[in-house]
């Protein structure tokens, strides 16, 4: 059977990537963009804006029908905890978690009366290390998988699986595009420029979209997905290390890779 896929976010980056890679594996697979152009080779572009509750509502019927959702699309943000705009908070809470859940929710149903699905929240290391100015992209992303964590108890008995892919540091050109949010005045400065400037540095030297894609794919065609696939920032050794070390020694190692001095 050809099953369905639909990957959002595919007009770049990890969303593009994987799409491309799951039409190569003969998937039909539908991208999403917020303004659809020109799409990798055999993917089907749908438009898709998660900051509006109509035009997620506006895909109910189209995944009735799908098989594999793949929630990549998501926005960055960065700025210390207190200088955070409550509307930038809604937008990104939207955007990350309630947009990618509503549409989560409206594919369960028909995967649950096939009995067969696969859903993959794509979040972020940060989610188990979490640095410092990027509280509220942190928490997006942990709620993201929260929904996964709880949610695959209650669809994997009829063969639909919930699992989170967890990317460290990706050179996809996000850091161009992270919201950032910063007072003139703000106490933080010399501290918040060391963290983006590291983080900056770290996303150039990091793995290709393509790594992660396949992880993605690895995780979609398992028999019974893990909870958790994480890639990239060497995943194995520093999620062996946090299982066995103090979380404090943790905390050191992620702001030390961040140049901060905690």
């Amino acid at each position: 059977m050809k099953r369905t896929a639909l990957v959002t976010g595919a007009s770049s980056g990890i969303g593009r990537a994987t799409a491309s890679l799951l039409a190569a594996r003969g998937y039909r697979v539908l991208g999403t963009s917020r303004k659809p152009g020109t799409a990798a080779d055999g993917v089907e572009m749908v438009q898709l804006d998660l900051a509006d509750d109509d035009s997620v509502e506006a895909l109910g019927e189209l995944l009735g029908g799908v098989d594999i959702l793949v929630n990549n699309a998501g926005e960055s943000q960065s700025g210390p905890f207190e200088e955070l705009p409550t509307d930038a908070l809604r937008r990104l809470f939207q955007v990350n978690v309630l947009g990618p859940v509503r549409l989560a929710q409206l594919a369960l149903p028909g995967m649950r009366e096939r009995g067969y699905g696969r859903v993959v929240m794509i979040g972020s290391m940060l989610a188990s290390f979490p640095l410092a100015y990027r509280s509220s992209y942190v928490a997006t992303k942990a709620a993201l998988k929260g929904f996964a964590n709880g949610a695959r108890h209650e669809y994997s008995p009829y063969g639909v699986w919930l699992t989170t892919v967890e990317p460290g540091s990706i050179n996809t050109g996000i850091s161009e595009r992270r919201t950032e949010y910063l007072a003139a005045d703000s106490p933080h400065r010399p501290e918040f420029e060391k963290m983006l400037a590291a983080l900056d540095r770290n996303e150039k030297a990091g793995i290709s979209a393509e790594r992660v894609a396949a992880e993605i794919v690895k995780a979609i065609e398992a028999e019974k997905p893990k909870q958790r696939y994480a890639v990239g920032s060497n995943a194995p050794l520093v999620f062996a290390l946090r299982r066995i070390a103090p979380a404090a020694l943790a905390e050191k190692l992620t702001h030390r890779r961040h140049d901060l001095s905690r």
